[in-house]
């Protein structure tokens, strides 16, 4: 990579309107005294050379120089130091020092999956000691620099520290000229490949960059895109071949036969081998030109899998099951792979993938019975916990319209399936597992673009740490800070475990249409304890629970309601199996009459059902009293909160949920995956009604 000289750099960044200071250069330290001559103390002299990359710590740097003459016998004393230590000097910056204020990073980098990726943080010798910086995907917008500059932990030293003013929007304007659609890293294009300003300091008359550093990359990085394909026929394929299967072992293509057979596949279905009439039942052709075949699924030793492809010209689709390609070390058999695609025309899905699951068009990757046809759609680099998710959301009565899993992806990949299913009139909700998608740049475009809400649960997200960084801001964005930095560019909920993945999709099929005009949560339901937790959980996930209306404490207290305290939000009611259930929709719709809330969460602690009940009975007639309050209030988010959920035998809770489920109530058993939930749902409502989707 290409390092320019720093006063080379600021000249350069100045043309982006990015104050810097005055200065001049000088050849050797015998130079530096005429080179200061114009300038006004007190002084700064810096060496540069190309192994000066850190002047800081190789003692290139002298600040608070009074005169020219005492400029000239620092950069004296420091060249022979630096002389000494064996470190090359092309020559010395002499610059007026800038005013005390606050010190801020400014940089970006290249990743390796998002491409351009802004840093902003505190700068100087706080880059390292507090870490403290936002991260958002190049190129961005005057909204995210703010959105940036809030989410700092020192944020509150912008608005003011000790008695010292910052203009925030000079440091918005230099942020904009780096990382904006018309700034640095744009004006670079695929020459860039780091650029940093540290520090840029901020006071109440602007703010001036005092250091710059750019490294323009050897090439270009490759970013071509293969042209956007109709995946209609890989989740609804007239015909599918299975190559793999065997006559004498049965293997992993054997399984998937079963598979196809057992969801009564209703297309053509055979199996792919040089010999046999039948496997399995199955009738055999003798190759992929053969075959009838809208979707062929490969399942041979990785050696063998370029070859196969190669033979499937004609066929739309083809899934490599096997593994053993750039996973476990051989990227040369993975390139022969994706190769061997382009040649027989076909899109390739995998390697290292176990396929594509859609009730209504008959693809399975999952044994038994497809589950009932829906609106969710899954996209996942893991094939596992993409059954995992599948198998559990319809045990909890999500359904789905169309999973797919791509593996290592070296065709299709994550960033295109997004475009299709948020296109796609049947999806309601997308959501994605991914570790390190190659498309990184088409992802963010189409998590960017897409009007379905989209929920992502990321593996590998702690930090791998660039060796050799070649700047204080390549250390600091790591893998970690991108993401949720990408979730607030794109409105992406991103999540940390497989249980949120499965409720926040859950809570967008049923709630991500309702209008909720009104403000805030309700939390009602029993337990004063209970209700002191379930604030402190809604407040973790940026969510109000505002106060009770005046009005409504009245037609509360009618409804024998808080008789002798106080009422508050959350609202604490009897409930149990000897309550009325009704209490529920009553108490929750006095409150509704005086304040719009947009969301309801009702809660019931199940176990007290069942110590002192002993029939299910009340804990079903609550559930169908809160599906009819959703009904009452169409345009209110509902969520049931069925704590305890253990205690009941089994059964009940399936009942439960069928009963809430069948009113369009999303239930949870704790109030954290309630509240990911609910939270998640309100920022998808915000974007699309600031009309970012």
């Amino acid at each position: 990579m290409a390092h320019l000289p720093e006063h080379v750099v600021k000249e350069w960044v100045a043309g982006f309107g990015v104050r810097v200071p005055r200065g001049a250069t000088a050849a050797a330290p015998g130079d530096v005294g005429a080179a200061a001559a114009g300038l006004a103390p007190p002084l700064v002299v810096k060496a540069f050379g190309p192994d000066l990359l850190h002047k800081s710590g190789a003692g290139a740097v002298r600040l608070g120089l009074a005169s020219a003459a005492e400029a000239a016998d620092a950069a004296a004393r420091m060249g022979d130091a630096l002389a000494a230590a064996g470190t090359a000097v092309d020559g010395f910056l002499v610059e007026e020092q800038a005013e005390p204020g606050l010190e801020m990073i400014v940089g970006a980098v290249r990743d390796p999956v998002f491409g351009p990726v802004l840093a902003v943080g505190l700068g100087g010798v706080f880059t390292e000691a507090l870490a403290d910086v936002s991260l958002r995907v190049c190129p961005v917008t005057e909204s995210d620099v703010r959105e940036m500059l809030d989410e700092l932990r020192g944020a509150a030293v912008l608005h003011g520290y000790r008695g010292r003013a910052v203009d925030v929007d000079a440091l918005v304007a230099v942020i904009l000229a780096v990382g904006g659609a018309d700034g640095v890293v744009a004006a670079l294009g695929g020459r860039f490949g780091e650029f940093e300003l540290n520090p840029v300091i901020c006071g109440p008359a602007g703010a001036v960059a005092v250091d710059a550093r750019r490294i323009d990359a050897d090439a270009p990085p490759d970013e071509r895109q293969a042209p956007p394909a109709d995946f209609d026929r890989l989740f609804a394929p007239r015909g599918v071949a299975v190559v793999g299967a065997s006559t004498r072992r049965p293997n992993f293509g054997n399984m998937f036969l079963g598979f196809y057979r057992a969801a009564g596949f209703a297309g053509d279905l055979v199996a792919v081998h040089p010999e046999a009439d039948e496997i399995d039942g199955v009738p055999c052709v003798p190759s992929l030109a053969a075959a009838k075949a809208d979707y062929a699924l490969v399942a041979v030793p990785a050696e063998r899998c370029a070859d196969v492809v190669r033979g499937a010209a004609g066929i739309p689709f083809v899934q490599v099951m096997s593994s053993g390609f750039g996973e476990l070390g051989r990227a040369d058999l993975e390139e022969d792979l994706a190769a061997a695609a382009r040649e027989a025309g076909v899109r390739l899905l995998g390697p290292n993938c176990m396929g594509v699951y859609s009730p209504a068009g008959g693809q399975t990757f999952l044994g038994g019975t497809p589950g009932r046809p829906g609106r969710i759609a899954l996209v996942s680099q893991s094939g596992g916990l993409a059954g995992e998710v599948i198998r559990v959301g319809e045990r909890r009565g999500l359904a789905f319209a169309k999973a797919a899993t791509v593996g290592n992806g070296a065709d299709v990949g994550p960033a295109e399936l997004v475009r299709y299913l948020s296109a796609d009139p049947g999806v309601s909700a997308i959501g994605l597992y991914l570790e390190a998608p190659r498309d990184g740049r088409a992802l963010f475009a189409a998590l960017a673009d897409a009007v379905k809400p989209v929920v992502a649960l990321v593996g590998g997200r702690s930090r791998r740490g660039r060796a050799a960084a070649a700047s204080h801001t390549g250390a600091l964005a790591g893998d970690h800070r991108i993401w949720p930095a990408l979730a607030a560019q794109t409105g992406t909920a991103l999540v940390a475990s497989q249980d949120d993945l499965i409720g926040v999709l859950d809570a967008f099929d049923l709630h991500a249409h309702r209008a909720a005009p009104g403000e805030g949560v309700l939390v009602i339901g029993p337990s004063g304890g209970a209700g002191v937790l379930a604030t402190d959980v809604f407040d973790a996930a940026g969510l109000d629970l505002p106060p009770l209306p005046d009005a409504a404490r009245t037609a509360l207290r009618g409804l024998g309601v808080g008789a002798g305290s106080s009422l508050a939000n959350p609202l604490e009611i009897p409930l149990g199996p000897r309550a009325d259930p009704a209490l529920v929709r009553h108490a929750t719709g006095a409150v509704l009459a005086g304040h719009a809330y947009a969301d309801v969460v009702a809660h019931v602690n199940v176990q007290s059902f069942f110590t002192f009940g002993n029939s299910a009975d009340p804990l079903l007639a609550y559930a169908r009293e809160v599906a009819a309050l959703q009904e009452s209030a169409p345009d209110t988010r509902v969520t049931l909160v069925m704590r305890n959920a253990e205690c009941a035998p089994p059964g009940v809770e399936d009942a439960v949920r069928d009963a809430a489920r069948a009113a369009g109530v999303p239930v949870y058993r704790g109030m954290e995956a309630a509240a990911t939930a609910v939270a998640a749902v309100r920022r998808h409502r915000e974007r699309r009604q600031a009309g970012s989707v």
